[in-house]
């Protein structure tokens, strides 16, 4: 009896840990209102007055918005000049590549600007440059940033090869970004007076003041074998070099705009500018092609067509949805959750209800 007793004694503590470690090891889920999908929801029935409601109030708010920004994009006055062409001589055209590589051949050019209407102060100076992939991944990857923040990660240069260190020590700014700054230069006159390009605050202001250090000076820099682009000043702090702050911004598609400078005063109608350019910038290895830009801004920025006609088009669109819709809810209108239009309410083909 003993024996029979413990058995079941143990058979019933037994039976009570394997409910207790089924339970401990359940994977449904503690119930709540948010697991189980039984919070307030918003569930709109899209009837046929919603619908054309909607179309319709998109169209009429989207069509003025694109009116309004297509007017401000042809306010805007830009002066497009390409140059990379027209700044080699005649006897190199058929080899500009040579031309461009002789350190011993003169690279100025002077081209001439129409101005064709009043451009209002301030007026940008851009450089344009198309089929060069500044989003290539090893390019965009080859730079330091701490290195640029600090002078106590000046050796940090591990993603900067091959323009990482010289004999004399690593390079600041190393890698290939920095090493390919951009180094045409711009001198601009109307009738024979000069005027000042002021190329102060073109950077962002969270570059210079995070992004490049003020005790951080270029050291070794285009002092290889193999020079890529301009030269810095060495006596001048990384956060007071805007123009490599507006070029260590990469773009991220093949042709972009980088901000050169600022003309600060007004320029009249029909003005001729005088423009001599130092056509330094290797473009012609790859194809590519270099443009000085001058615009003006409005509300919405530089001139930009492209928003002002997606708006017109979506609200157009819109608005011609919103008519069929109300067309065919008047010819050929049906009441709301309608059954018979489901598949088996529906009679078979050939069969009479």
């Amino acid at each position: 009896m003993d024996t029979n007793g413990a058995t079941t004694s143990s058979t019933a503590g037994g039976g009570s840990t394997s409910k207790s470690s089924s339970k401990k090891h359940s994977r449904k889920p503690v119930y709540s209102r948010f697991t189980q999908q039984e919070l307030p929801a918003c569930k709109p029935i899209l009837t046929p007055g919603l619908v054309i409601a909607t179309f319709t109030i998109i169209g009429i708010i989207f069509i003025p918005l694109g009116l309004v920004s297509l007017s401000a994009s042809e306010k805007v006055v830009e002066i497009v000049d390409r140059y990379d062409e027209s700044c080699v001589p005649s006897n190199y055209s058929n080899d500009k590549l040579k031309f461009i590589q002789n350190p011993s051949i003169n690279k100025s050019c002077v081209r001439t600007l129409t101005v064709p209407k009043l451009m209002k102060s301030p007026v940008f100076i851009y450089y344009q440059l198309d089929n060069y992939y500044q989003n290539h991944r090893r390019y965009v990857k080859s730079r330091s940033d701490k290195q640029l923040r600090s002078v106590s990660d000046e050796k940090s240069t591990t993603d900067c090869s091959p323009e990482d260190k010289t004999v004399d020590g690593p390079i600041v700014p190393c890698g290939l970004v920095a090493w390919s700054l951009f180094n045409d230069t711009y001198w601009f006159s109307v009738n024979s007076k000069t005027i000042e390009v002021n190329k102060h605050d073109i950077a962002w202001k969270s570059d210079k003041e995070h992004k490049f250090g003020s005790n951080v000076y270029p050291k070794n820099f285009q002092s290889g074998g193999l020079i890529g682009g301009a030269k810095l000043n060495s006596s001048v702090p990384l956060s007071k070099q805007e123009d490599l702050m507006v070029w260590m911004r990469t773009a991220a598609l093949p042709t972009f705009r980088k901000l050169y400078g600022k003309i600060e005063q007004d320029l009249q109608a029909n003005e001729k500018i005088q423009v001599v350019i130092q056509n330094n910038y290797n473009t012609y290895s790859f194809s590519g092609k270099k443009k000085l830009v001058l615009s003006t801004t409005s509300w919405i920025g530089g001139k930009n067509d492209f928003l002002g006609i997606a708006y017109i088009i979506v609200g157009g669109l819109c608005l011609f949805l919103a008519v069929c819709f109300i067309l065919l809810y008047v010819i050929k209108p049906r009441p709301l959750g309608d059954p018979s239009y489901l598949s088996w309410n529906r009679s078979p083909a050939g069969h009479p209800n």
